[in-house]
């Protein structure tokens, strides 16, 4: 009993000294902004003042300034107002990290299936790119042929819509590579190859740096949308109950463990080898859909959830020496 006390004391100090460490970096990082925002009210003042009389403030210039400055304003004073009434995923991390009674906890959030297409949103970038150096004719890049590189591309692109719109699991990849196989030594024994790859040179693809880049643009958006929308929608998993978190304030639900049941899903083989995975939550309550959230490091968080269902929390009451007399 007196080393489980000595073990709850020391994980309170460790959460004590996170929790200083991280208001000293707030101070740090508030000080570092406010020594900023100095300088650069400094700079803009120099460099306006000798130009005052030059400049046309009622152009249309100055009204999109003037807009871009009421904007960030109001951004401000919201953030000011509504920061300490938002209840984010980050805010919620850390208050499981200080929080003495609870060691073993998983936060995850639903990640859009879209972000599945991450090897083509690389791929665009790195076309993009390629294709800016093609057409600037620099060094060797400009004897690379655009539809090579859009070929490839079209590649990545098909695979990657394989593996986010169909489940497929290892003895179905298994069995299409030997039916490809089989399909091309019936091909080779015929002699026919060679006329069968040819079919498809027609489905060359040549896109413009340009292309590439908005391509590559929208994906990360959409990426980080649903990123975002993760900081406000999320699960929260404990020993003891599972908080369901449904918007930036406190609004939620929270659930026994006893009330509920979970169970991992990476019957995707390439969703798995990219390192995606499901965490499905199955309630009690036959009339409740199940929930399931697309996450990421499954193979962590897979580990990290049996750590949390296999135990109780129990609240620990901090000892206080005794006064001497």
């Amino acid at each position: 009993m007196e080393e489980q006390n000595i073990e709850n004391s020391t994980s309170a100090e460790k959460k004590n000294d996170s929790k200083s460490a991280s208001r000293k970096k707030k101070i740090i990082f508030g000080a570092s902004c406010l020594v900023a925002a100095i300088i650069l009210l400094w700079i803009i003042i120099r460099l306006l003042i000798p130009k005052a009389a030059e400049i046309q403030w009622l152009s249309n210039k100055m009204i999109a300034v003037y807009i871009a400055i009421g904007f960030l304003a109001c951004s401000v004073v919201a953030w000011s107002i509504l920061r300490k009434t938002l209840r984010t995923r980050l805010k919620m991390q850390m208050a499981m990290r200080q929080d003495p009674d609870v060691n073993d906890w998983l936060i995850i959030f639903n990640w859009t299936p879209k972000i599945l297409y991450a090897p083509t949103i690389v791929a665009s970038l790195v076309a993009s790119v390629l294709m800016f150096l093609n057409e600037a004719d620099f060094l060797f890049f400009g004897s690379i042929p655009g539809i090579a590189i859009g070929s490839i591309w079209l590649a990545i692109f098909f695979l990657n819509f394989l593996v986010e719109e169909y489940s497929i699991s290892i003895k179905i990849l298994v069995i299409t590579l030997v039916s490809f196989g089989c399909f091309f030594l019936w091909l080779h024994l015929l002699g026919w190859v060679v006329g069968f790859l040819r079919l498809f040179k027609h489905l060359a693809l040549s896109i413009n740096a340009t292309g590439y880049l908005l391509i590559g643009i929208i994906g990360l958006l959409t990426i980080l949308i649903s990123w975002l929308k993760g900081l406000f929608y999320y699960l929260t998993i404990t020993p003891n109950y599972m908080n369901l978190q449904e918007g930036p304030t406190e609004s939620g639900e929270q659930i026994g463990r006893e009330d509920y049941n979970s169970r991992v899903d990476t019957s995707d083989f390439l969703e798995r080898l990219m390192g995606f995975g499901r965490i499905i939550i199955t309630f009690k309550d036959r009339k409740r859909e199940p929930i399931a959230v697309l996450t990421w490091r499954i193979h962590k968080k897979a580990q990290m959830l049996e750590k949390v269902r296999a135990k109780f929390a129990i609240d620990h009451l901090q000892q206080t020496r005794p006064q001497q007399q």
